[in-house]
């Protein structure tokens, strides 16, 4: 069996060498010209990183990453609302790992070139269409202009991985149109700094203005480099611009807003002056669709279920499917030995797997998710409180924690005791 990976992001690296482990060929096709290490922090959830470890990779992710080990809510004024242990230890065989974005697609990357071979990763190549019949798929590419057609490579399936805007999406969805957009916009960056103890995520605010940190990497003199996150909800205004993680930011279009925002334990004005620059990047989603799989085609990551930046599951997620979708082909050819695997139906089971969960996640994430007890705390008392207790209780604040970590499929009992999804149900 011969597979086309459309998209050389996480998701699309991640599914090559699921599939190179399962014994499937496979063709990874990326329409930048050259695979740099870019963009800024990202959270990998134990449920992601069992698979990554599964895979070979944990050690890797470790050293160009950290592991945090604790998860704090705060108001807008710094008065801490709960915190929580995340990782290890929280009981978790596997840590949560924070890195930069740029690092750990270049860990795959290195991984998808030592394991298949440079001749499977094709850059320069944008997927503008497709076609399937009952016995091959066929992919239609374009270079960076995505005018002149390039090349036709038709194989036994195509995994669509080309992200928020798809052409494979597109293609079967014409009418959709633009990314939903809920008012808000984000300003994301990588400074070098040193809060708390080193190893806390901190996610202050309410709905309105949020700011979020956390360390990603340690450096050697001392300290961490840390992401961060400002954001801000504009609502009424209409989004001018098509999101692109690579577009500056101003920071005079948000810091002023964040002037007051110094705590005892953290300066958010400082830490946002001492980074290089930002990236602004409107808060998007997608409407969950009816079906992800059409015959030999199939979406995977944000081409399928693009989300809020809400709870640390973009990636997370796009990496179970990859695991998900390569034990699905797996079966396929494990239950037709010497013949042809039915393709169709191990897309559709991979459908029913993965497509339900992650709408429920799409859906979690517009309601703020995890972020939820932020918000009320913000309603009910705007001001202040004397008494944390008088305002919000532990109950309602572990219910939304464990929902959302049950809906995001990382409820720590179920995640221990199964094995990986390559494996299977």
């Amino acid at each position: 069996m011969r597979v086309i990976i459309a998209g050389g992001g996480i998701g699309g690296l991640a599914t090559a060498l699921s599939l190179h482990e399962v014994g499937i060929e496979c063709d990874v096709f990326e329409s930048v010209d050259r695979i740099d290490a870019l963009g800024v922090g990202i959270n990998l959830l134990p449920h992601a990183v069992r698979e990554l470890d599964a895979m070979g990779l944990l050690d890797a992710l470790l050293a160009e990453g950290l592991a945090p080990r604790t998860l704090a809510y705060f108001t807008k004024r710094g008065e801490e609302i709960w915190r929580e242990p995340r990782g290890l230890a929280a009981g978790y065989q596997w840590p949560q790992v924070s890195i930069h974005r740029g690092r750990l697609q270049q860990v795959l990357h290195d991984a998808v070139l030592a394991r298949l071979g440079e001749a499977h990763v094709h850059t320069g190549h944008h997927l503008v269409a497709f076609d399937t019949t009952q016995d091959h798929a066929e992919a239609v590419f374009a270079g960076r202009d995505r005018t002149v057609e390039i090349a036709r490579v038709r194989a036994d399936a195509l995994i669509a991985c080309d992200g928020i805007h798809s052409a494979a999406r597109r293609q079967l969805h014409p009418a959709e149109g633009p990314p939903l957009w809920n008012g808000a916009k984000l300003w994301r960056g990588v400074t070098e700094a040193q809060f708390l103890d080193g190893r806390t995520q901190v996610w202050a605010g309410h709905r309105n203005q949020k700011f979020i940190a956390y360390p990603i990497r340690d450096l050697p003199g001392g300290g961490q480099l840390v992401n961060f996150i400002a954001e801000l909800r504009f609502d009424g205004e209409q989004l001018a611009e098509r999101e692109d993680w690579n577009r500056p930011g101003d920071p005079d279009d948000f810091l002023p807003q964040f002037e007051s925002w110094v705590w005892p334990w953290l300066d958010v004005p400082a830490l946002i002056r001492r980074s290089s620059g930002t990236f602004l990047f409107p808060m998007v989603d997608r409407d969950p669709l009816e079906r992800w799989s059409h015959g030999r085609m199939t979406l995977l990551g944000d081409a399928a279920h693009p989300m809020y930046p809400v709870g640390s599951n973009g990636a997370s997620q796009a990496i179970l499917d990859a695991r998900v979708v390569a034990g699905c082909l797996r079966r396929a050819m494990d239950a037709a030995p010497g013949g042809l695997a039915d393709v169709e139906a191990a897309f559709d089971e991979y459908d029913d797997r993965r497509r339900p969960p992650t709408s429920r996640i799409v859906l979690a994430n517009r309601s703020m998710g995890p972020e939820r007890p932020m918000q009320l705390v913000e309603e009910r008392a705007p001001d202040g409180f004397e008494s944390l207790h008088d305002v919000i209780t532990p109950e309602e604040i572990l219910d939304a924690t464990e929902v959302y970590r049950s809906t995001a499929g990382f409820a720590l009992a179920e995640l221990n005791d199964r094995p990986s999804l390559i494996i299977g149900p």
